[in-house]
Parts: C-alpha cells; sequence; structure tokens
C-alpha cells in the first residue's frame, strides 16, 4: 500500500469561486477517491488562500476588514466544497493558527541556513495615507493596451504582467493621489543558490509533464533570480526575521508551504501530531499536486526550492499534474471582469454530479478548453443521458419488469457475447492507464465508452424482441449487460459518487463493491436488483442562460454556514 498526500491549488478567496476554480479541487477530490478505491493510503488537502494585497484592497473598498471578507468567502467555498461532494482530509485556511505558525519556524529555518537576505528597494507610497503601495494598491494606464484602470501587477484587458512603475498615470487606489518612489527594506529567498540542485530535481524526475519539465529547464538556464519574501502589508503572516516587524510575507510565499501544514493540523486533530511527518519527511510517501500551468514556476522550482532549503529531507513534488485553461464562451474566466459561471450559481442551475461529469470531460489535459452552454447541454444530453444513462435505466428496468427484479441466467463463455465480454474484461486496465498518467478527462471517456459498447449490444441483440418468443435468450443479453452495469457503477465511482452509489443501491442491494471487482462476474444470476428511476435529465442552453439572468437579478451573495 502507498502513501500518498495529494494537493490542489489553494484558491484565493477574495471572490467566490467560478468553475475554472474547481477544476483543480476536482481533480485533485477525483483522483483520491482512485487512489482509496485501490486501497492506498490518502490525504487530500487544500485551503483558502486568504492574505495578499487584492484581500486587502477589497476589503477597504467594502469598508470592512480583511478578516470579515476572508471568513465570508471561505464560508461559501467550504459549502461549495461539500456541496459538490468534495472529500477533503483538511480544507483549511491560511489564517489556521497551526500555519502561520509553521510558516513562521520555516522562514527561521531558511534564514539559519542562509538562504535569506534583505536588501532596499524603491517602491511607490502615498504620502496621504504614509504607508508603501503593493502593486494591487495602485492602477493607471496600461502601457501597452492603454486600457484603464490596469493594476499594478498585470493588465486584465491584454494579460501582460506589470509592476507599478510601468503604469501610465498610476494612481493609489486608496484615495487616488499620485503615489511617490520610495526606498523600503524587503527580504528575499536566495533561489539562485539552489540551481543546481534544481536542475537535477527536474531532470531525474520522470512524472513531471513534459511542458512543466521544459519550461522550468529554460526558467534556470536563463538563470533563477532571488524571490522577494516580504510585503509592506498589516494583513498577512508576520515575518520572523530581525527588523521586519512592520513586514508580512509575500502571499505566493507563504501559501505553498500550506501543503506541509495543512497535513500538520490533519493530524493534529486527528490526535496524532507526529503522524505528518510520515507523509511529508518518509521517502516512500508521494506528494502529487493538481494545478493550472500558470502555477507551474511555483511548484516546480519555488517550492521544490524552499524545501531543500530547509535541510530538513521534505519530499520533493513527485507530479505535478498541471492543466492549460478552461475559457468561458471564448474568454478567460476573471474574477475582476466578471466573465464566467460562478459555483455558487452553477448549483442552482443542475445539480452537482452534472458539473462533475461536464467539468471533468472538459478538463484541459493538453489544450485550452471551452466552456459554452451548447456545450454544457451537448455533454449532458447526448452523453451522460442519452449514452450513460440510456444504457443502465433501460438494462435495469427491463430486468425488473421482465424478470421480476432478479438477474437472469447467463452464460459467460457465450460465443455470441465473448466480444462484450472481452471489453469488459479489458476495461479496468484502460481506465487505470489513463488515472495513472493522471488524464481524467480520458478517464472518465473509458467509462462512457463501456456504456456506449452496452447501448450497442443491447441495440444488437434486442431482447425486447426475443423476450416474446425465447426469454431464455432475452435473460442471457440482460445477464451479460448487468456485469456492465456492475462495472460502471464501480468506475465511475471518482468521477460521479452519487450517481455511483445510486447504481450500488440497485444492483448490489447498496452494498459498496470492491474496486478489482471491475471488468468481471459482478452480480451473480438469480441475484435481487431494485428498480431504479432515470439517473438523469436533458438541459436546454437557452434555458440555463435564462435561470442565469434570473438567478443574477434577483440574488445576492449569501454567506451562511
Amino acid at each position: 500500500m502507498g502513501r500518498w498526500v495529494v494537493c490542489s491549488a489553494w484558491p484565493y478567496v477574495n471572490d467566490r469561486p467560478h468553475l475554472g476554480t474547481f477544476t483543480h479541487l476536482l481533480s485533485a477530490d477525483v483522483y483520491s477517491r482512485y487512489l482509496r478505491l485501490k486501497g492506498e493510503d490518502v490525504v487530500m488537502v487544500s485551503g483558502s488562500d486568504e492574505h495578499g494585497a487584492p484581500i486587502e484592497v477589497e476589503a477597504i473598498k467594502r469598508k470592512i476588514t480583511p478578516r470579515q471578507l476572508t471568513n465570508q468567502y471561505h464560508r461559501i467555498f467550504t459549502r461549495c466544497i461539500k456541496q459538490f461532494n468534495i472529500q477533503f482530509d483538511n480544507y483549511t485556511r491560511t489564517e489556521s493558527p497551526v500555519h502561520k505558525k509553521f510558516v513562521q519556524e520555516f522562514y527561521r529555518t531558511l534564514d539559519k541556513n542562509g538562504y535569506v537576505f534583505k536588501q532596499n528597494i524603491i517602491l511607490p507610497y502615498c504620502e496621504n495615507d504614509k504607508r508603501f503601495l503593493p502593486d494591487r494598491f495602485v492602477e493607471g494606464e496600461c502601457p501597452y493596451c492603454h486600457y484603464i484602470p490596469a493594476r499594478g501587477d498585470q493588465c486584465d484587458n491584454c494579460g501582460r504582467v506589470l509592476d507599478p512603475k510601468d503604469l501610465i498615470n498610476p494612481y493609489c487606489v486608496l484615495d487616488h493621489s499620485t503615489p511617490v518612489m520610495k526606498e523600503s527594506a524587503s527580504w528575499f529567498f536566495d533561489l539562485p543558490k539552489l540551481s543546481d540542485q534544481l536542475k537535477k530535481y527536474v531532470e531525474e524526475n520522470p512524472n513531471l509533464p513534459e511542458n512543466a519539465r521544459n519550461f522550468s529547464l529554460s526558467w534556470i538556464r536563463d538563470g533563477l533570480k532571488p524571490r522577494s519574501l516580504t510585503r509592506d502589508l498589516a494583513w498577512g503572516i508576520p515575518a520572523p526575521f530581525k527588523g521586519a516587524e512592520d513586514k508580512t510575507i509575500y502571499v505566493w510565499m507563504e501559501a505553498v508551504l500550506g501543503y506541509m501544514s495543512a497535513v500538520k493540523e490533519w493530524a493534529e486533530k486527528n490526535k496524532r501530531p507526529g503522524q505528518w511527518k510520515k507523509y511529508w519527511l518518509d521517502p516512500a510517501s508521494r506528494n502529487i499536486h493538481f494545478i493550472g500551468k500558470d502555477n507551474i514556476p511555483f511548484h516546480v522550482i519555488v517550492f521544490p526550492g524552499l524545501l531543500l532549503a530547509s535541510h530538513e529531507g521534505y519530499n520533493l513534488p513527485w507530479e505535478v499534474a498541471s492543466t492549460e485553461y478552461i475559457q468561458f464562451e471564448g474568454q478567460r474566466f476573471s474574477k475582476s471582469r466578471k466573465i464566467g459561471v460562478w459555483i455558487d450559481e452553477a448549483l442552482k442551475l443542475e445539480d452537482s454530479e452534472y458539473w462533475r461529469y461536464a467539468l471533468i470531460s472538459l478538463r484541459p489535459e493538453q489544450r485550452d478548453t471551452n466552456f459554452t452552454w451548447e456545450e454544457f447541454e451537448r455533454k449532458i444530453n447526448t452523453e451522460l443521458n442519452d449514452v450513460l444513462g440510456n444504457f443502465i435505466h433501460r438494462t435495469i428496468t427491463f430486468i425488473s419488469t421482465r424478470f421480476k427484479n432478479k438477474i437472469p441466467k447467463f452464460t459467460a463463455n457465450k460465443e455470441r457475447d465473448q466480444a462484450i465480454f472481452n471489453i469488459l474484461q479489458e476495461s479496468p486496465k484502460r481506465l487505470d492507464e489513463k488515472l495513472e498518467r493522471f488524464r481524467l478527462k480520458e478517464g472518465l471517456e473509458q467509462v462512457v465508452q463501456l456504456a456506449r459498447e452496452g447501448n450497442r449490444y443491447l441495440n444488437e441483440s434486442a431482447p425486447w424482441h426475443s423476450f416474446k418468443t425465447d426469454p431464455p435468450e432475452a435473460g442471457q443479453t440482460l445477464g451479460v449487460a448487468a456485469q456492465i452495469v456492475g462495472t460502471i457503477g464501480i468506475q465511475l465511482q471518482p468521477f460521479l459518487p452519487i450517481t455511483a452509489t445510486q447504481i450500488h443501491r440497485s444492483i448490489f442491494q447498496g452494498k459498496k463493491p470492491n474496486w478489482k471487482l471491475a471488468g468481471t462476474i459482478t452480480v451473480k444470476p438469480g441475484a435481487k436488483i431494485r428498480p431504479m428511476k432515470p439517473l438523469f435529465h436533458k438541459v436546454s442552453a437557452e434555458n440555463l442562460r435564462t435561470k442565469l439572468e434570473e438567478i443574477r437579478s434577483g440574488t445576492t451573495i449569501e454567506a451562511e454556514a
């Protein structure tokens, strides 16, 4: 049995989550369920990333404290995660006392090991508010596309990464005054010292995706730069360095340490405080990270660099399962520009199982994908309903009505049925091959393809005709089809757990079947089953758009627990 830490990128809680945000959380859930079904020891963690300038800016705009803002959105995130049936062992937050203490102790160790240095830098300064301005506190005109307002870290219009001093006519978002440039002390992580070790790690880790490997090696060849560790912000984890009493740790440099602090917190909650070390220090353990491609540098270079600099012997990332971007109707999801569908809205439009199916089947594993309402309609109607739901429902219904809720007698070695049995027996191997390579989308396609083969088998055998003249022959067909339903019910567990449970309730009398039974005779002749209602219904893109407009015009943000 293997031991795993499965991590998803920590969502930033300055707004409600959108579909793109949930792709990584859902991916981690699918893979964790898969590992557990195989009998592996798994701890799945993530949490709300709640520090940094964007949070403080948003709180100031709303005239509330940053903690009030993050409390609100942390509740929304945890509620949506529960409604999505995503099962974390610990979904925590960066305001957790365990995390804050861990981060401070970690950076004290790096400082002691000689990987932290102090340097003065030039920053925007607001003379009215008597404070230095982090990038999100400065807006102005983009020097490239001339969009207004471009932020001090990035232009939302053209996507260029910016520095506050790049902006034309910059102004402070607090009072719209023009900032002046002043010198401020800052602390840095000496990443270049680790270049050789990181190059060796990237080159010798066979599990890294090719795009992550090539991108990271290019970074190393171009020369790694020191990474900023501190910010002139009140909201965050106080920097533990001498002379940095008015600084906080840069949000990116503390959130990645949450993968470890979350496991530590999980162990403490379970009254086994030392247990976390087994997952992060035992070389037999593995940690996997589900992220977007924009997070590759932090997970393949910066995070491993921090771990190496600690000299504690932490396990480096075993796999970084990065995806491309998922777009919304041809545009990139954007919280600031309100482009996309928010998860709380999505759950008012359709059941979570529909969204789990759509997001995994649209998972951008090798190229960008595009969510449209028409594509959602096609996925649900022609795949989930017409293929998967149709095959399962008509098989169960025919057995219920014609064979008195009992699996009819069948023979597994009849020549006529050998082709479908071969497909059935091969299906676990095909699914494992996809999931072990983190091809979750392709794995789900394999399960749907098995249902497609089942539909073809039923159509060719036509038991509704043979039952009239030769009931045992119809029984042979339905007995074989029931084995396909049983395997689909097993293989759907990581992807659509509620649907899988409904199938188990019908064909396995509610008992949860063993993962290893997939592809075999899962239900014996004579076994009783329960009738089943249709699993899914069809949807309309037009109706979904209309309903979304109604939701947006008639509701406000809710934050109840």
